[in-house]
């Protein structure tokens, strides 16, 4: 493991100086990603001071720096945890044998698509969100969001990284054609259906913090188990960062739960006091976490069962929660249509592998709701997660109609009740209505949302987080 250069062109821990050709690669790369940033990075405010963090090490005892910097100048770098001594893969049909410090010729192709998968989730969601800006509840909230898109952005130079490194002239046009793909474009659209709907709204913006940035974790963490080392390397350094935005998200809804608890605990309607009704955040909820159950993909999946097998993509912690690292005797019983019915099943277990994290997921996403349903104590209501076959576009369920409880439905009923379980044109408009102008005044908050309880490293809460409009 080399030292950390951080005064070279590209800050890294991978001693990019040793290898020229990848370093003039990267160097090209570069100006193409800033030029990105500029486009599709957040609007306005790109020429503010913003609070941020920085990433200076992989020491867990410190390894970012807070200043102000200015997002365009933002130091994105290449960050790789430290080496496991005498690692060994930990699953699949090459378990107990040396991780791989190259690509393996008979996977080069399928890594090559996780990685490029991965990769494109990073900058789709800078540019879904590049306009909230414009609406911000505080300047607290503001440097959150912009925390959280510099941070895509390193991630997405973490996978360009790989791509340069392993996958030779295969690997930087890939990497360009991360550059290239737009969220929502119909031409050219992001590769998976989450990472294409807008986010024009701050609740939306808690909701994929909380939910889709979960999953991102899950399958970081399923990454991190990788037989080949530099992506296990990579996956557990971004997990550091990971952990940021999905705190963004969930004590973000936490403090819209509080506010709206305030007003039922008072006897108000939330609406006539400028707040976010339960049933519009319920709506949101099933929205967004439904979109997020999609990505892990298929409930039964020759993908995933080869994934395993090969020993690149694992269960998340599979050393510490699991004895039978092969998965070969194995069953995972599920439901699945047979005959136009729903039936139990046991799936061979490496073939459920996606629902093996799917439900690691669910229980992590439980916990959360458990938090936030503790701001409504003493309020008479709760949230709850839908089933997980609720509004699915993906896997077993696609196509098929399911009330949030879990029972199927006819089309007919779901598109008579789909705007008591989804957000509606109505609600839509009217949670964009409460946050039409932002708020800039240090210490100050928007009336859906209660002041978070503490402030950013050390920083009281009316710190100005954002110099906007300062020379």
């Amino acid at each position: 493991m080399s030292g950390v250069e951080l005064h070279e062109k590209i800050p890294n821990n991978v001693d990019l100086s040793s290898d020229q050709r990848l370093q003039r690669a990267l160097e090209e790369w570069q100006p193409h990603f800033l030029a990105w940033w500029r486009e599709m990075g957040p609007e306005r405010f790109q020429e503010d001071a913003i609070y941020l963090r920085t990433a200076v090490s992989v020491d867990a005892g410190g390894w970012a720096h807070f200043d102000y910097v200015r997002m365009p100048e933002y130091r994105w770098g290449i960050f790789l945890a430290e080496p496991v001594p005498e690692r060994r893969i930990g699953f699949g049909n090459d378990f107990g044998k040396p991780v791989w410090q190259e690509v393996p010729g008979e996977h080069r192709n399928t890594l090559r698509r996780l990685i490029v998968t991965q990769g494109d989730t990073e900058p789709a969601s800078v540019e879904q969100q590049r306009r909230l800006g414009a609406t911000c509840p505080s300047l607290y909230d503001l440097r959150n969001l912009f925390q959280v898109n510099v941070e895509e952005g390193r991630h997405l130079w973490a996978m360009a990284y790989l791509l340069h490194t392993y996958f030779g002239r295969d690997g930087r046009e890939e990497a360009r054609a991360l550059l290239e793909r737009r969220s929502g474009n119909p031409d050219k659209p992001r590769i998976l259906g989450a990472f294409n709907q807008p986010i024009d709204d701050w609740l939306s913006f808690f909701m994929f913090t909380t939910f889709t940035d979960r999953d991102g974790k899950y399958q970081l963490l399923a990454l991190a188990e990788s037989g080949f080392d530099p992506l296990s390397r990579t996956c557990r350094f971004m997990l550091t960062e990971e952990a940021h935005h999905m705190f963004v998200g969930e004590s973000g809804m936490s403090r819209i739960v509080e506010r709206t608890a305030e007003c039922l605990r008072a006897g108000k309607e939330p609406r006539s006091a400028g707040a976010l009704d339960l049933a519009t955040i319920q709506k949101y909820l099933n929205f967004w976490y439904s979109l997020s159950l999609d990505l892990f993909g298929s409930e039964v999946s020759t993908n995933a069962a080869q994934f395993f097998g090969a020993g690149l993509k694992g269960r998340p912690r599979e050393e510490e929660r699991y004895q039978d690292h092969l998965a070969l005797e194995g069953s995972y019983e599920m439901d699945v249509y047979e005959g136009g019915q729903l039936v139990p099943k046991p799936i061979a277990l490496r073939s459920a592998m996606n629902e093996v994290l799917r439900d690691a997921y669910v229980e992590d996403c439980q916990k959360a709701l458990g938090r936030w349903n503790k701001r409504l104590e003493g309020t008479g209501a709760e949230l709850l997660l839908p089933s997980r076959r609720f509004h699915r576009e993906q896997g077993m369920f696609a196509g098929h109609c399911f009330a949030p409880a879990g029972h199927e439905i006819t089309a007919e009923e779901l598109a008579r009740r789909r705007d008591e379980w989804l957000p509606s044109d109505a609600d839509r408009a009217y949670v964009r209505s409460l946050m039409a102008h932002p708020v800039l005044e240090p210490g100050h908050f928007a009336s859906w949302i209660a002041p978070p309880p503490r402030g950013i490293n050390g920083q009281p809460i009316d710190f100005r987080y954002v110099r906007y409009n300062e020379q």
